[in-house]
């Protein structure tokens, strides 16, 4: 019961019902705009600003501790926090107390998100991880329809309180189960690396220690360059995601209930599909080449930047599809690789801190700007002209990952020729 297998498959579900809390508020948006709570516009957008703000400063606190202690009951932590603070959503009589209960949300997210990578690192070997972060990550577009449908037909037949309850409960259940996980000591599948066993510094160190680990990241050349090229890639599909219902609607002249289903169904397939494809074709490729997550991510985004361009310049809502569907397969083909990437250029000890500060980072100069950029050159210009920085953002992300895997093939040499000399 407490194998590899079934910790994954606890961590994938916990991922999905992440993603599902995470996007429900967005299915009740009109019944929460119309209900006695009266909420405005601005209201309603800062409900998931408040949540993105509250996960990005407070990852990097659990990717410390993450580091430092034992990894099941923090994610259980997490996720008991998030899942109430959902459920708890419903029973809001004001603004204020649901923007607290949403925002409550991203802290047990940023326990969660930031571990889990770590923990699976340490049930799988590193000739897997990519196949394994796949499979994790796999759970994010499907998570994000579900939160769609599930909050929308709870909503429709039994009113936007009950939706939340819904989407909350479960959680609960997943949070129990991870009090059955192993937590392996860190290292335990890296070849040729003695593994870490777990220690409980005290609380003095921890900030200490945590700086420290920093330090060390941010001189980690490969891992910067890799984070950074991450950032840029979250910039265009946070770009993406925000605006293309309105750009369908806005430019292609497609009406808002069908440019919102098409493109979501475009989201989930080739998200499901392409995350799938790529973390078996990453693992298949890293037989040959220690540099491979990152020249397969780097190729993959070279491909689908001319395929974003021409979805968002043709005239032809068929060629639309066909491009945006060739565009999103080969952007999703980085999630497992990537992710295994960064889990791949740290010392295990240190994982989860890495992971926090990529979370930290990514969405700081990811998709937390880029809504807001892609609309105030909209503002200044058209939106069929603001969203063309999206190719150039994914053009970027891809030159950075050959930049990425160039230095760590300079860094793998270096470090053979001092084993050689020494």
């Amino acid at each position: 019961m407490r194998s590899a297998s079934f910790g994954l498959a606890v961590l994938s579900f916990i991922n999905l019902f992440s993603y599902l809390d995470r996007y429900v508020v967005s299915a009740l948006a009109e019944s929460l705009k119309h209900s006695e709570l009266g909420l405005s516009d601005a209201n309603l957008g800062s409900l998931m600003s408040g949540f993105l703000v509250v996960y990005t400063l407070t990852a990097p606190v659990f990717g410390a501790l993450g580091d430092r202690r034992s990894r099941p009951r923090l994610i259980a932590l997490g996720v008991a926090c998030w899942s109430f603070a959902t459920a708890l959503s419903g029973f809001a009589g004001s603004y204020l107390t649901l923007f607290a209960a949403r925002a409550s949300v991203g802290v047990g997210e940023a326990a969660y998100v930031t571990i889990a990578p770590s923990l699976l690192s340490d049930y799988f070997p590193a000739r897997q991880r990519a196949r394994v972060m796949a499979i994790f990550f796999c759970a994010i577009p499907v998570g994000s329809a579900l939160g769609y449908v599930v909050g929308g037909l709870v909503d429709k037949h039994y009113g936007w309180r009950a939706a939340f309850f819904v989407a909350g409960v479960p959680g609960l259940l997943l949070a129990a189960l991870c009090l059955l996980l192993r937590d392996p000591p860190r290292g335990a599948q890296d070849a040729g690396a003695a593994p870490v066993a777990l220690t409980a510094p005290k609380s003095s160190t921890i900030v200490k220690d945590t700086w420290a680990a920093y330090s060390r990241l941010m001189h980690n050349k490969p891992y910067v360059l890799t984070v950074l090229a991450y950032a840029a890639y979250t910039f265009a599909l946070g770009g993406l995601a925000f605006w293309m219902p309105a750009f369908l609607e806005r430019v292609r002249g497609i009406s808002r209930s069908e440019a919102t289903v098409s493109f979501g169904t475009i989201v989930v397939i080739t998200g499901f599909v392409g995350t799938f494809v790529g973390g078996w074709l990453g693992d298949y490729c890293a037989r040959y080449s220690r540099q491979a997550y990152l020249w397969l991510s780097a190729i993959a985004t070279f491909v689908a930047a001319p395929c974003v361009w021409m979805a968002l310049t043709t005239a032809s809502h068929t060629l639309y599809v066909t491009w945006m569907v060739a565009a999103q397969l080969c952007l999703f083909l980085s999630t497992g690789p990537i992710n295994a990437a960064i889990i791949n250029l740290v010392s295990a000890k240190e994982r989860a801190t890495a992971i926090a500060l990529s979370v930290f980072a990514i969405h700081v100069l990811g998709d937390v700007p880029s809504p807001f950029l892609i609309g105030s050159l909209s503002d200044a210009s058209s939106l069929a002209q603001a969203v063309k920085i999206v190719p150039i953002a994914v053009l970027i992300g891809g030159c950075v990952w050959v930049w990425a895997a160039r230095a760590l093939a300079k860094a793998q040499t270096d470090g053979a020729t001092a084993m050689q000399t020494s």
